[in-house]
């Protein structure tokens, strides 16, 4: 493989920030004006090291094979670098990202060779800017941002550190079906009403309908493949959470968007006699619109811990959607099964702090807990697509989560899933995580 300069590129950029960290806030940058930000780095890290009696190919007749597997995984380290004018209300946030302690490559379309996609590197992992933002507050109670940012849906875009969960991994049913955490470019606006209600308001970047499956529903349509954000097509999300005392949130989300326009190329539109090679897609495009809807609860209080979150999500057309990715070049690198035209998702988890019964002051948290994932990201189909029940899941996890003075977290847990029909092998999984957050 011949060597380009690209490949190298991330990791270095990645560099350049954390020894841009040691930068006092009062140094003078290269024009010779003083900085006007106060800085603060901050960020998270997790490691997981897991025992699985299942094979990694899950898509075998009967399901998983029995095995006898051992995976280590430096699952990921986060920098977070934020700059305050506290006086103006101005702040800016950039948050990088090493998963797997790897690094990554973008595909490319390559039109002079035919049209095709390339990718010059396979990856082992990546490196990800999944933060990018400036946001102006005015008179306390309402802000706006523009840039990339968390998409306001769901539970783990707002609690996905490792003392945010108890598990030793976030939620499975909510990562899977939506992507995980989920950030995109776009603008927000926020409110917040005697600090009891918290309202958000984004028009964001779309979803690529070439990623959507079988397996993932639309997570996977999450834009990461090319270095450009295609946004012909917009996304809409309202989020509003109450918090009536301490230690409890509850709220719900909405979000929707378009995905036909977003695709790498224009392949899903419609035929006409008209057509006009000048023009592309001279007669418009498919409508495929994606709704979802959650509702969402999170609480800590009395020692006693908990969260939950319920996913609804209908896509339109899924049927075209399915026929048009079906015949997409491998070298797109998507899994181009049927999407459904419904999913639907749950889970809770619930812990209890035991550290004060056994003689444990305030700095040490000892949480054994329960956690109880579903998802079906085939929940309904339309026509003739076939309702594989292998991507009906119910996980079960129990385990035993220590914290220290809220920064340092161990977990150990045993997960036991099962599909959605008996014919498929049951899959267990014992994890050891260690994490820290700073």
């Amino acid at each position: 493989m011949p060597l380009n300069i690209r490949h190298f590129m991330a990791p270095v950029a990645a560099l350049a920030l954390v020894l841009s960290l040691s930068i006092p806030a009062s140094a003078d940058h290269e024009f010779g004006a003083e900085v006007p930000f106060e800085l603060a780095w901050h960020g998270y890290g997790e490691m997981h090291f897991a025992h699985l009696d299942y094979g990694p190919n899950q898509n075998r007749d009967g399901g998983s094979q029995d095995d006898d597997r051992f995976v280590f995984d430096q699952t990921r380290f986060v920098l977070e670098l934020e700059g305050f004018m506290l006086q103006e209300q101005i702040l800016f946030e950039a948050e990088i990202e090493f998963e797997h302690g790897g690094t990554g490559s973008a595909m490319e379309l390559e039109y002079e060779e035919f049209g095709e996609y390339e990718q010059e590197v396979e990856k082992g992992g990546e490196v990800v800017l999944e933060e990018l933002y400036v946001q102006k507050g005015f008179l306390d109670y309402f802000s706006i941002r523009a840039g990339r940012f968390y998409v306001a849906f769901g539970q783990l875009n707002d609690y996905h550190l490792p003392t945010h969960y108890l598990a030793t991994r976030r939620a499975e049913s909510e990562s899977t079906i939506t992507p995980a955490t989920w950030d995109e470019m776009g603008f927000e606006i926020a409110s917040k009403y005697l600090h009891w209600m918290h309202v958000r308001a984004q028009v964001v970047n779309g979803l690529d309908s070439t990623g959507f499956s079988s397996q993932r529903w639309i997570a996977s349509g999450h834009q990461t493949r090319f270095e450009e954000i295609r946004a012909t097509d917009l996304a809409y999300v309202g989020r509003v959470d109450f918090k009536p005392i301490q230690g409890v949130n509850f709220g719900g989300s909405v979000y929707h968007g378009e995905t036909a326009k977003n695709r790498p190329k224009p392949d899903l539109i419609n035929d006409c006699d008209d057509d006009n090679p000048d023009k592309v897609a001279a007669c418009g495009y498919i409508s495929a619109p994606l709704t979802m809807v959650d509702g969402h609860l999170m609480f800590d209080v009395f020692n006693v811990r908990g969260q939950g979150t319920v996913i609804w999500g209908r896509l339109h057309n899924a049927d075209l959607i399915s026929e048009r990715n079906a015949r997409l070049s491998n070298n797109l690198n998507v899994l181009r099964s049927p999407v459904a035209e419904e999913a639907l998702a749950y889970w809770w988890e619930l812990g209890v702090d035991v550290a004060p019964y056994i003689g444990l002051d305030e700095r040490h948290e000892l949480e054994p807990f329960f956690r109880y994932d579903y998802y079906d990201t085939m929940y309904k189909t339309r026509g003739s697509l076939f309702d594989n029940p292998r991507f009906e899941r119910t996980v079960l996890t129990g385990g035993l989560s220590y914290t220290y003075r809220d920064a340092l977290v161990t977990k150990l847990d045993y997960a036991h899933r099962t599909l959605g029909d008996s014919e498929f092998n049951e899959e267990n999984t014992a994890t050891l995580a260690v994490g820290f957050v700073y």
